[in-house]
């Protein structure tokens, strides 16, 4: 039998510093949790750094190390060595098992000793390897660490994907590697308690060391120093100098009982692997995986997944040829990730400073068209003209056969239809993420790429500066101009092979084809037309809300008894409840009472005057700063026009949200809001024409739960409060009044988002006694909905989401929740989210109609604004009765493909020449 052959000698091994991956993950991505409630958002972050560590990484061994505990022989020696730091996060803790778990896992070993710190037990491995000629590599940016540095020992920086050579340490010490502990030793470092010496720092303790050479001569010379409060320091805490040393200095001796050759990289199990995924629910992670297992044989299949970040080829191209070149080379590869660089986040003011490119991933280009020059006497640098690069772009943005992937795609469209350049077809990272991920973390480029590729993206303030000193994007050097813009389409071709396949997977490829996908265009269509507004009645409705603040103010004034600053929270919480005496004043950690809404409210409600007042100027403060004075300024000066910008994927339930300005946030029911809305206008020739679905929420909530008494009014069209009013507090219809109906109506809406007996006494003015026996009363009546609420928070529990009829998802990551305040929260999410989201689902499926519908019709009408269950429209005179028409046909379908409702959806119009009156 022949023996096995010897393997060959370990060439270079990886030593990571796990403690420090936990933290950086933890920190770096927002919470998250598995279906029975246990946090992972540390865990899935060190999951992904590791698995691109081992995926982009040509070594022999990959060791993770742990700390074991806080305490160590460093207590020993100054028992108030790291005595300050702060008590782990509660939701990281129960993660440093799992961590451990994830580990073993991936089939690498996971060393840890009690008594040592991992830093200690990686000064041990580095020293054994170096002495056997391996290369040592160690992943970590901890400044401790960089002591080890030296022929063969260097670091690689995670966070940044840079290597930490001699160079390095010097730059950041002032010293050589071999010089590190001197200068900690007497610099300190408060973070771990280490002492050092008082009033001295990092830059004083390098020239000093760099004078005298090296600790012991240093304090045995101390008395030399000339400088007083210096020498006085070092004579005075020379022991607790040696003591800090001691502290700072990594122990490489520890008895370590794994051998090097022992941690050879081995092919991890597959099984394994995938299993411990599964358990942790890290959907993103197993697709990525199995994609590479799947793909070990097909390069091309595999390209997007196994391609190391790091390693890429970024062209700056400043000529037609060249750019000419990369055209090409994007129309056969029939993909194209694309980005735009600009000077504004206003996409309708901004100015075109360059685009991007990316062919592959590691592939791209930067292509800058109105750089300026970096200082006012320099030429511009060498540039393709902006409208010449655009002719040369237009046919392969246009072309059908060519797929153009970005990321928040509708800024890059407004942008270059303001231009007259179009794209399409198209696909988009952003929404691709908000369908599959909606309400389990955020969706913009930095945060997926951390999350799926472990790639810390280049920030902004990196090129481009911070604060006072940063410059708008044409000022940016063209170097650093190209890794940061090339980057950009890059990743976000990168995610497009991770992300687009999970659709299919997860059975969401319905809602992101005809939900999500085609609506870029049309709101691109809608912000570039804008709304008209009437700056003089702005201006006239401003001075208004300042004169009933001005009034508001003296009558709060009057029941306080003196002058004092209203939008003080500090003043007038020391009139409430110091003051005036009012019961229920809570101090926070500033001292100060709390003063919020919330607060106010209940205080309003017990009948107290003042804060009631006080929330009236609230609010008209806020209408004239945030609309009557902000409106004017919000004017584009080239269209006369207001250009609201339509948040895509930022509500989880899958509304829209609306900024710069918020449309969506005018009030609908006060006198305030409804003067703030006449100044929205029609021009001369068209009127503006509301369409608005009634009662959209309660009649899908009466589909969801199958109430069949409240489906039967929806279809004869009773007045669906009024019948709440009569069938739960006995009252006939012909005797209804106007009170009782209220009361019925506010436990209809307050149903579909899960409201309190306290929360519904609050909205009607009643005690909570009295609101809890209503609640009874309607659940008793309907006790299907009662049903429906159970089941829906049941299977949220189970699953960790919730989804529409369209087959939306929702996570609702608080749903396991241990605090009981989160726990109901998201209970009410869970209830309402199915509901909302419909509703959303459902306008968004009409508004993509909407052009076709307008066009097949030969109407010259356009939609304007899409506020909640609203679209606005600005409409000829002469097609008023033709366009709506046409457009609630649209809207009472539910959009294509066609769904059933057992309830008919109804859209309510209004005709006018201003908002107000149309709504």
């Amino acid at each position: 039998m022949t023996a096995a052959p010897p393997d060959p000698p370990l060439r270079r091994i990886h030593l990571v510093d796990g403690s420090g991956y936990i933290f950086r993950a933890y920190h770096a991505l927002p919470p998250m949790n598995r279906p029975d409630g246990t946090p992972t958002n540390a865990v899935f972050g060190f999951t992904n750094m590791i698995l691109k560590l081992v995926e982009d990484t040509d070594t022999d061994a990959v060791v993770v190390v742990f700390d074991a505990a806080r305490a160590n022989f460093r207590n020993e020696i100054y028992p108030e060595y790291k005595a300050h730091r702060p008590e782990a996060p509660e939701d990281l803790v129960p993660q440093f098992a799992l961590i451990r778990e994830a580990t073993r896992a991936f089939g690498l070993p996971c060393i840890e000793m009690e008594g040592f710190e991992a830093d200690d037990i990686i000064a041990t491995y580095a020293r054994q390897a170096a002495a056997r000629g391996i290369e040592v590599v160690i992943v970590s940016s901890d400044k401790d660490l960089m002591q080890l540095v030296t022929n063969g020992v260097s670091m690689l920086d995670p966070i940044k994907n840079r290597p930490i050579h001699r160079d390095e340490v010097i730059e950041k010490f002032g010293v050589p590697p071999d010089k590190v502990v001197d200068v900690q030793s007497l610099a300190g470092d408060s973070t771990d308690n280490v002492p050092g010496v008082p009033g001295i720092g990092i830059k004083t303790a390098a020239q000093l060391i760099a004078e005298y050479g090296d600790l012991d001569s240093l304090l045995a010379r101390a008395a030399e120093i000339k400088q007083p409060k210096r020498r006085e320091s070092l004579v005075e805490h020379a022991e607790m100098a040696r003591i800090s040393r001691q502290l700072v200095r990594l122990r490489d001796d520890v008895p370590v009982q794994t051998p090097l050759d022992a941690m050879r990289l081995q092919e991890p199990d597959p099984a394994t692997m995938l299993a411990f995924l599964r358990e942790q629910d890290f959907k993103r992670t197993i697709a990525r995986l199995e994609s590479l297992l799947a793909a070990q044989g097909d390069e091309t299949a595999a390209a997007a997944v196994d391609a190391p970040v790091g390693d890429v080829t970024y062209e700056l191209v400043q000529t037609e040829a060249a750019l000419a070149r990369w055209i090409a080379e994007a129309a056969a590869a029939g993909v194209v990730g694309f980005d735009t660089e600009t000077t504004s986040l206003d996409a309708m003011r901004a100015e075109l400073v360059g685009f991007s490119m990316a062919t592959a991933p590691g592939r791209a280009c930067y292509v800058p068209v109105g750089h300026m020059a970096a200082l006012e006497l320099e030429q511009p640098p060498e540039q393709i003209p902006r409208d010449r690069a655009l002719a040369l772009l237009q046919p392969l943005l246009a072309d059908p056969a060519v797929l153009k992937v970005g990321h928040n795609l509708k800024y890059d469209m407004l942008l270059l239809a303001n231009l007259g350049v179009r794209i399409a077809p198209l696909d988009d990272t952003m929404l691709l993420s908000y369908v599959l991920d909606a309400g389990a973390h955020g969706h913009g480029l930095d945060e997926l790429a951390e999350l799926h590729l472990g790639h810390s993206n280049i920030k902004f303030s990196d090129v481009a500066g911070s604060g006072k000193n940063q410059v708008t994007f044409d000022r940016v050097p063209l170097d650093k101009a190209c890794d940061y813009a090339a980057e950009d389409a890059d990743i976000c071709l990168r995610l497009h092979g991770l992300l687009k396949k999970r659709l299919l997977e997860e059975r969401l490829v319905t809602v992101y084809e005809t939900i999500e996908r085609p609506l870029p265009q049309v709101l691109v269509d809608m912000e570039q037309a804008g709304v008209l507004v009437d700056r003089v009645e702005l201006a006239r409705l401003s001075q208004r809300f300042a004169e009933k603040m001005d009034a508001l103010e003296q009558e709060i004034h009057k029941l306080a008894g003196h002058p004092f600053n209203i939008g003080s929270p500090k003043q007038l919480g020391e009139v409430l409840f110091d003051e005036m005496g009012i019961a229920g004043g809570k101090k926070g950690k500033t001292g100060a009472y709390a003063t919020g809404a919330d607060v106010l409210e209940g205080l309003a409600a017990q009948g107290h005057d003042l804060p009631a007042r006080v929330l009236d100027w609230r609010q008209v403060s806020k209408l004239k700063s945030t609309y009557t004075d902000a409106l004017q300024d919000q004017i584009n000066p080239k269209t006369g026009r207001v250009h609201t910008s339509y948040g895509m994927a930022i509500a989880q339930t899958g509304r829209l949200s609306s900024t710069d300005p918020n449309l969506q946030n005018i009030p609908v029911r006060t006198e305030e809001g409804r003067l703030i809305r006449q100044a929205f206008v029609a021009p001369e020739g068209c009127k503006l024409v509301s369409l608005d679905y009634s009662q959209i929420e309660l009649r899908l909530l009466a589909h969801v739960a199958g109430i069949d008494a409240l489906k039967q009014a929806f279809r004869d069209g009773v007045d669906i409060h009024a019948l709440t009013a009569s069938q739960v507090f006995g009252v006939p219809l012909a005797e209804m009044d106007g009170d009782t109906r209220r009361k019925a109506k506010a436990i209809n809406f307050g149903i579909i988002y899960g409201i309190s007996a306290f929360g519904l006494g609050r909205n009607l003015g009643i005690g909570q006694g009295e609101a809890r026996a209503y609640i009874d009363a309607y659940f008793e009546r309907y006790p299907g909905i009662r049903d429906y609420m159970d089941a829906m928070k049941a299977a949220c529990k189970k699953a960790g989401h919730v989804s529409t009829i369209f087959g939306r998802r929702i996570n609702i990551p608080g749903i396991n929740d241990k605090n009981p305040a989160m726990r109901g929260f998201a209970e009410r999410q869970a209830i309402n989210a199915p509901l909302q989201g419909a509703a959303a689902d459902i306008i968004k499926r009409a508004m993509r109609r909407v052009p076709k519908a307008l066009a097949d019709a030969r109407l010259g009408g356009r939609m304007l604004l899409q506020v909640h269950d609203e679209l606005l429209f600005e409409v000829p005179e002469a097609e008023i009765d033709a366009t709506i028409a046409a457009m609630k046909a649209v809207m009472e379908s539910a959009g294509e493909p066609a769904v059933t409702l057992t309830v008919p959806l109804v859209v309510e119009a209004g005709v006018a020449s201003n908002w107000a009156e149309a709504h």
